[in-house]
């Protein structure tokens, strides 16, 4: 009987200018209510109340109404809806301001936008702006994502929800931490500005240093000074792009791609990585290390290719121009170079020059064999030339067709020449006193050597020889024809370091995944600002 007859005394007073149902456009209107009380200062609404600001429907189970203020307090099971736009809220408790049309909801906030749904304790949304902004943690779940934040800004005009402090992105596939990111509701994009650490669930992390873009939908991640690092390999750049679905990642500036399992890392300025195919290019300035267990092999050139894969036939290394490589006593230059895991053996080709230790080799095409991180055996075609320096500074020299080199401990032990062998030494007495010199052709020679030196030749076909004193020694005599002394080519860790010095990864750079108790200030928004507009003209 008093909700009807309350319901009859509000269709008669909405006849009066003076009511109590304003009908002003920006006034709040009381559409329902079970009891309507008088109290000082306001009027309290109880029981299944419903209310009207323009185009939002709002109820509660009581409130307290300000009519001079244009204001309500609004208590228990509150819902605020919009009839033009997609947007509802609900809460315990909230206070709407007709004037400035801003609803503050407190306690068990629910903010839905379509597919979109924010939840917090403390909610300020102003409906002029379609602003929303949260504070004391929130959470927003979608159909792909829940995010997580101290404090939100959600603009529903632009389906933007800028996330600070303490920020957690999670999916099926990810998680992902940073204390600042941009999320965009439609195509489901998050974009970070700092510090951003993300793992797998597979246990792959993927981080950057100055921010990041995640395609969340696609799996489409671009890094900026990132990495990622999974159990076999690390890709990083200044620049690092990755599509999981094609399992690719492309890196520009400052690349480096490494394989744990071979022990080898790739850099240069742009690079390219296959995942799944375990192929990666790498290219301007390249430098390739190989990691041993006491030394490293350095090699650097224009262009570098890595083949991974699970025969050991098919694993191998490329490089093209200006090649130079170096490791411990073994040094070498050429046009271009393959690395056979398989056998670990390097093939030179275009002009190759390999030095050992004293010696100096050259070929149209060499190939030598690594065992035990040394070199085990060379091998030489065409118009093969090994040059050796003796104690007083003479050249032993030593030509054929074709050679096979074998060393000991890195050292050459043992020269075979097959075909128009020819050879020229220096004959010593105590290592300190020239003798003369012999000249011999054969068809086969062997060589043998004991720490670098000349110890003794054999002539198996036929030798032609012939012996020189020192006193009518004239120098065309001291050199076979094709003789070059190449020595300044020789690679140096200045050459290597001057080509290209890596960018070491920070051993003290931030992980919010290893240090979680850890806080980074969030960027100000002069930050902010700056590094948006940094990346719109990259």
């Amino acid at each position: 009987m008093i909700k009807n007859t309350l319901i009859l005394l509000f269709i008669l007073l909405s006849y009066s200018p003076q009511g109590l149902f304003a009908q002003a456009g920006n006034m709040l209107e009381i559409q329902q209510a079970e009891v309507l009380l008088g109290a000082r200062g306001f009027e309290r609404l109880i029981g299944d109340v419903k209310m009207k600001h323009q185009n939002s429907l709002i109820y509660c189970d009581s409130a307290h109404f300000y009519r001079a203020e244009n204001m309500a307090k609004l208590f228990g099971n509150v819902r605020i809806i919009d009839q033009k736009d997609p947007v509802t809220t609900t809460s315990r408790y909230a206070e709407y301001d007709g004037n400035t049309r801003v609803a503050k909801l407190r306690n068990k906030v629910v903010f839905k936008n379509e597919s979109t749904t924010l939840y917090t304790d403390f909610l300020d949304y102003n409906r002029a702006t379609g602003i929303a902004n949260y504070f004391n943690d929130g959470k927003v779940v979608d159909s792909t994502n829940v995010l997580t934040s101290e404090n939100g800004e959600y603009e529903t005009a632009l389906e933007k929800i800028t996330f600070t402090d303490k920020v957690d992105l999670v999916n099926p596939d990810y998680t992902l931490k940073t204390d600042f990111l941009i999320y965009r509701t439609i195509p489901k994009t998050a974009e970070t500005v700092s510090i951003t650490n993300i793992i797998s669930k597979d246990g792959n992390k993927l981080n950057a240093q100055k921010g990041s873009f995640y395609d969340t939908e696609n799996k489409i991640f671009t890094f900026y000074e990132g990495d990622a690092e999974s159990e076999t390999s690390r890709v990083s750049a200044e620049t690092l792009y990755y599509d999981e679905g094609k399992n690719y990642y492309e890196g520009k500036v400052n690349v480096s791609v490494y394989n744990k399992e071979r022990e080898v890392e790739i850099f240069g300025e742009e690079g390219k990585y296959w995942e799944e195919r375990k192929y990666s290019e790498v290219y301007g300035n390249a430098l390739v290390r190989k990691y041993f267990e006491s030394d490293t092999l350095y090699m650097i050139a224009d262009t570098l290719i890595s083949q991974d894969h699970e025969l050991a036939e098919q694993r191998h290394l490329l490089a093209f121009n200006k090649v130079q490589l170096m490791k411990a006593d073994l040094y070498g230059v050429a046009d271009s170079m393959a690395y056979i895991y398989a056998d670990s053996t390097i093939h030179l080709y275009q002009d190759p020059v390999l030095w050992n230790n004293k010696s100096q080799i050259t070929a149209d095409s060499i190939h030598f064999v690594i065992a035990n991180e040394n070199i085990e055996t060379a091998f030489l075609k065409q118009k093969a030339f090994v040059i050796t320096k003796d104690t007083l500074n003479n050249f032993n020299q030593i030509k054929g067709r074709r050679m096979t080199g074998n060393f000991l401990d890195g050292k050459m032990s043992k020269l075979d020449v097959e075909g128009n062998g020819e050879s020229l030494y220096f004959d010593l007495l105590n290592d300190s006193t020239l003798r003369g010199v012999n000249k011999l052709l054969c068809a086969r020679i062997l060589m043998y050597f004991t720490d670098g030196n000349i110890s003794k030749i054999n002539h198996l076909i036929k030798p032609e020889g012939s012996f020189t004193p020192p006193h009518i020694m004239k120098e065309e005599l001291k050199k076979l024809e094709g003789f070059v002394w190449r020595e300044e080519e020789k690679p140096t860790m200045e050459i290597i370091n001057a080509w290209r010095k890596p960018k070491e990864r920070d051993p003290d750079r931030f992980d919010f995944f290893n240090e979680p108790n850890v806080v980074i200030p969030a960027p100000t928004d002069e930050e902010i600002q700056k590094a948006l507009l940094e990346k719109q003209k990259k």
